[in-house]
């Protein structure tokens, strides 16, 4: 009698959903879904009209399927599936990438000769030093490709994962779309002939290092690949910050910055199972997913701290994954400490860190120049190594009681920029 009351209330909910009408008209539909204790994923495919499992994160209940239609999944159809959640595995797509100011440096300079500059001097990394490396502490990046060759990188790199290749045998099914972006801000102007934009202090610390701009504007190789030298640059930033820690690449954007929810999602778990102690998120998406919720819980849960980018949209309208509790928010300051042109703001803000003319490794052994809250997110990941590394307690506390308070700079965003610019030997000392 209960099996068939079963049946029944099923059926009823199925035809409340209405598949037929009011599902998107579409034959591919790649969604992600995580069943509760209860639920049978084969059942579950079955019942959702059929379909094809393309993937699970490696012990979890969650799955990749594709399904023919977009299900409208009531509350009592989920629970009587043994659904915790269903959503979309929305295709995450970067916009146009920014342009980024290459630099030509002097043969026999030292690969990490740019940890010398003005930005990382100001918050005080390199004399954080004399306390601690992060050594015994590993950094997840998830990002695009990276120059593994890179001389700025050569020994500060761990294993990692392709989650771009691991996708590619059911990539075309992927169709979904998203508003999601790498946080390499589009009001780096930078090229050789236009070098106006410089500060004082960056324009002096280049001189003095020999380095001088290339203009390769006109690169249609880099004009049409948006997410190229995105990892290489965070992880440079890792690297002088924190050098004796092992930076993770987890690439999970294609080179023309496309990435999913599903191997975000994969990623986080894959870096929290793989020895991260911290994770770095230099791109924001326009709306949350409870897939990827679920993995920055899960990282939480494990004493894993994350790092996420606040965005460049220069908005108060919260960006996720910045936005999620488990996550510290960085937004991005200029060299005075004023709110970056470009920088996102609110409530969900941390700290800020330095986000204007950074420094960093380029690919094919090279150097560049570039602003976005992408480049502010990997200073405070670096920061929780070096935290990590010597201290015990709670390390999201730690920097945040360790800032230079940057009101007076910010009187209209009073509340707006978190607790305040990081100093990291304040945090390490």
């Amino acid at each position: 009698m209960a099996r068939r009351l079963f049946t029944l209330l099923l059926a009823a909910s199925i035809l409340t959903v209405s598949f037929g009408t009011a599902a998107v008209a579409a034959t591919n539909n790649p969604t992600i879904l995580q069943t509760s204790g209860a639920g049978n994923i084969l059942h579950i495919v079955s019942s959702l009209g059929g379909g094809v499992l393309l993937d699970q994160v490696p012990g979890t209940n969650i799955y990749l399927l594709n399904l023919p239609n977009l299900p409208i999944v009531t509350p009592l159809l989920q629970s009587l599936l043994g659904i915790a959640f269903i959503e979309p595995d929305d295709q995450l797509v970067s916009p146009a990438r920014a342009q980024t100011g290459i630099l030509a440096v002097r043969a026999g300079i030292a690969a990490d000769w740019y940890k010398m500059q003005p930005e990382l001097l100001r918050i005080r990394a390199i004399e954080a030093h004399a306390y601690s490396k992060g050594r015994g502490i590993v950094v997840a990046d998830l990002n695009s490709l990276i120059d593994y060759g890179h001389p700025a990188l050569i020994g500060h790199l761990t294993g990692g994962y392709d989650f771009v290749s691991a996708r590619s045998g059911y990539q075309a099914t992927l169709n979904q779309s998203s508003a999601s972006f790498i946080d390499q801000s589009s009001s780096s102007f930078l090229d050789q002939s236009s070098s106006g934009f410089l500060d004082q202090s960056s324009a002096s610390f280049l001189d003095q290092s020999s380095a001088s701009f290339i203009d390769q504007s006109s690169s249609s190789y880099l004009d049409s690949n948006p997410a190229y030298g995105h990892a290489t640059l965070c992880a440079g930033v890792i690297a002088a910050i924190a050098p004796d820690s092992m930076i993770m690449p987890l690439r999970v954007f294609d080179d023309s910055g496309q990435t999913d929810v599903f191997s975000v999602t994969k990623a986080i778990y894959y870096a929290v199972r793989n020895g991260a102690k911290v994770v770095n998120l230099s791109f924001g998406m326009s709306r949350s997913s409870s897939a990827i919720k679920g993995a920055l819980n899960y990282a939480a849960s494990n004493n894993v701290v994350t790092v996420a980018s606040a965005g460049n949209q220069n908005t108060s309208t919260p960006q996720f994954p910045a936005s999620a509790s488990a996550v510290i928010a960085v937004a991005s300051v200029t060299r005075t400490d004023v709110k970056a042109p470009f920088s996102n703001y609110g409530s969900t803000i941390y700290v800020d860190a330095p986000g204007v003319n950074i420094i960093s490794a380029y690919p094919s052994g090279r150097y560049a120049m570039v602003s976005g809250t992408s480049f502010s997110a990997p200073m405070v990941a670096a920061e929780a190594a070096l935290i990590m590394s010597v201290k015990n307690g709670n390390v999201k506390t730690t920097i945040g009681s360790a800032v230079v308070n940057i009101n007076a700079q910010n009187p209209s965003y009073l509340g707006k920029l978190g607790l305040g610019r990081i100093n990291i030997l304040n945090a390490v000392k």
